[in-house]
């Protein structure tokens, strides 16, 4: 008499397909608030203390080069919407 408990057993690749396909629905709805992120406004006061704030800063400064980077995504994504 044969076992039918190997049959009843999902073959590793029917688990693969199988996760795939619902890892492909989730990712479905990862833009469902738009593709373009929100653009935080700053006060005139705060982007003044800010610019002060910047200028004390030594020359060639990691912390300076990462806001330019960030004027650039700013600046992106502006122009997305």
């Amino acid at each position: 008499m044969r076992s039918i408990g190997k049959c009843l057993t999902p073959r590793p690749t029917a688990l693969l397909i199988g996760m795939l396909w619902l890892t492909a629905c989730a990712m479905g709805g990862s833009e469902a608030a738009g593709p373009c992120p929100p653009v935080v406004e700053y006060s005139h006061a705060e982007q003044e203390r800010a610019a002060v704030e910047v200028t004390a800063t030594p020359e060639g400064s990691v912390i300076a080069r990462m806001l330019g980077d960030y004027a650039v995504l700013r600046d992106q994504a502006r122009a997305c919407r």
